[in-house]
């Protein structure tokens, strides 16, 4: 049986993607399943509001880092990893030391971040663009579609804004969620 533990390799920022599909097809065709079996780009689904429409896209929480459970004493499983365009190589290699040899994570680490991806799964999408006390919104839906306002207070927990529209010349206070509002470029 394999004795797997998890690392984290380095990827060009941007391609952690590209690296996570080039190096699955990789082990699949060597038939190494056994040996690394699970690649992971520890991410979250975001949402924001684009052009008065929700956009849904996921955010990684660690830019330039794949997740690899594997068992590195089968050398073609280390060979593999470190040759796939994108990689740059495993985190703690070499630090300090002439030996380059891969540093697993602690358990505890490797809970803490599971559980957070465990987490954002569970979570319904959260906003990528919070609301600042102070900044212009134009409200793109209800009643007050079209105006322009300014923020007055933020309710994080409700997704709600207190925001102070202009209608007819006087200013109202109007309470809108996050979905009826977006920030004024």
């Amino acid at each position: 049986m394999a004795d797997l533990k998890w690392y984290v390799v380095r990827a060009v920022s941007g391609q952690e993607k590209k690296a996570k599909a080039y190096l699955e097809n990789e082990i699949a065709r060597q038939k190494l399943e056994e040996y690394v079996p699970q690649v992971l780009i520890p991410s979250e689904k975001v949402y924001e509001m684009r052009n008065g429409k929700k956009r849904v896209r996921e955010r990684s929480f660690f830019p330039g880092y794949i997740l690899i459970h594997a068992d590195l004493s089968h050398g073609e499983a280390e060979h593999i990893i470190i040759s796939t365009p994108g990689v740059i190589g495993f985190l703690g290699a070499n630090e300090g030391t002439t030996v380059k040899k891969p540093v697993p994570l602690r358990l505890s680490e490797v809970n803490r971040i599971l559980g957070k991806v465990d987490e954002t799964e569970e979570q319904v999408e959260t906003l990528d663009t919070p609301f600042i006390v102070g900044e212009t919104i134009k409200v793109m839906d209800g009643p007050f579609n079209g105006f322009s306002g300014t923020v007055e207070e933020v309710f994080e927990e409700r997704k709600k804004l207190n925001v102070m529209v202009k209608i007819f010349g006087r200013n109202t206070p109007v309470e809108l969620n996050y979905m009826q509002v977006e920030k004024e470029s």
